[in-house]
């Protein structure tokens, strides 16, 4: 029953500190050093490890599915505007 317990427990901890959202807007500003974007709402959300930066544009409509972890927006999946 510890057993159980124990994992249980483990597994709320886990679910309370990320959750999946999305977020919506256009691309106001883009930092490279630190692989950030942030929309035109102020938001900023870190990009995935080995995307290629070179594909975004200031003014940009995005759409973005995203995890709060850590108290960080880390982008999941993204759907860009052509």
């Amino acid at each position: 029953m510890r057993i159980v317990s124990g994992a249980l427990a483990a597994v709320l901890l886990f679910a309370t500190s990320a959750f999946a959202a999305e977020a919506e807007g256009r691309i106001k500003a883009i930092d490279r050093d630190n692989s950030t974007i942030t929309l035109d709402d102020g938001k900023s959300y870190k990009l995935p490890g080995e995307f290629d930066v070179d594909q975004l544009k200031e003014g940009m409509e995005i759409l973005l599915a995203y995890d709060k972890v850590g108290g960080e927006n880390l982008i999941t999946d993204m759907e860009l505007s052509e």
